[in-house]
């Protein structure tokens, strides 16, 4: 089982602990990633500020270099801003031809032309649909029995392409939270906004929401996300919020892959646990005593 890799920006940097988490959970299942040699910013929520064009563009070229590489392999993708902006390009340019021919008139300049014949994928779709529970039960060296986790999806890998899940109650994570032996967190909060950007340009905006969310969460025992902006919100900002708030609502803030990592043995180095802000001890201590 085979994919190009497109890590992203996010996972250079500040989301560096899901990508080692991603390389490692999926070696570990015998998946083989194929960085794609050469790529660059996706755009981010920037460039289509900026101009329509180049927030095509951008993806589309990393897109490109993926083909140039193979044509027989899917792009996965674990940031969800990536993955919508790369599988935008693909449906608008299935969609709408003339739009492919716009995107390659910048790509020539590269002596890039894309086909448009490679699939963009989520790593949550990946785990989900391709792999599932009879992939990763199997691998389960340390059952997580009675630990209680909140699957938190966020916006952009649920809308617009309901690709692979419902967007409005989405439910792919919670065969893969059973599989490893947790219980699944009853709550409605999973395919809600954590504010995203406002956290920098709206604060109240940003911190009313993700209190929102975490105040929901009471009672789990972490919460799992696939999104390096819903993590970041939601894990740094707790004690802010906890304050603004007037009550306790610090909550440990995983990675799905590093879940499921440790439920697998995966050594929690390669994990990137050590990079998580809101890893608690409670649950280093649940998960402890469930080797």
């Amino acid at each position: 089982m085979n994919y190009h890799y497109y890590p992203g920006c996010s996972l250079e940097g500040t989301a560096g602990e899901y990508d080692h988490a991603t390389r490692a959970v999926m070696a570990a299942l015998g998946v083989e990633l194929s960085e794609i040699e050469g790529w660059t910013c996706c755009g981010a929520s920037a460039a289509e500020a900026t101009s329509a064009l180049l927030a095509l563009a951008l993806p589309a070229r990393n897109l490109a270099l993926a083909e140039r590489q193979s044509e027989t392999m899917d792009v996965l993708v674990p940031c969800s801003a990536c993955y919508l902006n790369l599988k935008t390009v693909e449906e608008k340019a299935r969609k709408h031809p003339p739009i492919l021919s716009r995107i390659n008139s910048v790509l020539v300049a590269e002596q890039l032309n894309l086909r448009n014949r490679l699939g963009v994928r989520h790593l949550l779709d990946v785990l989900a649909t391709d792999l599932g529970p009879a992939t990763i039960r199997p691998k389960v060296v340390r059952s997580l029995e009675g630990l209680r986790i909140a699957p938190y999806y966020g916006c952009q890998c649920l809308r617009p392409y309901a690709a692979f899940d419902d967007p409005e109650m989405p439910t792919s994570m919670e065969p893969l939270i059973r599989a490893i032996g947790a219980e699944v967190f009853p709550w409605r909060m999973g395919g809600r906004c954590c504010g995203a950007s406002h956290m920098n340009t709206q604060r109240e905006v940003g911190m009313a929401l993700v209190a929102g969310i975490l105040e929901a969460a009471h009672g789990a025992d972490a919460i799992v996300t696939v999104c390096p902006m819903c993590q970041m919100n939601l894990d740094a900002f707790q004690g802010a919020v906890s304050r603004s708030e007037k009550m306790d609502l610090h909550i440990s803030i995983l990675y799905l892959p590093q879940l499921i990592g440790l439920a697998m043995g995966v050594d929690t180095a390669a994990l990137g646990l050590q990079m998580n802000l809101a890893f608690n001890a409670e649950l280093k201590r649940k998960v402890a005593a469930a080797a």
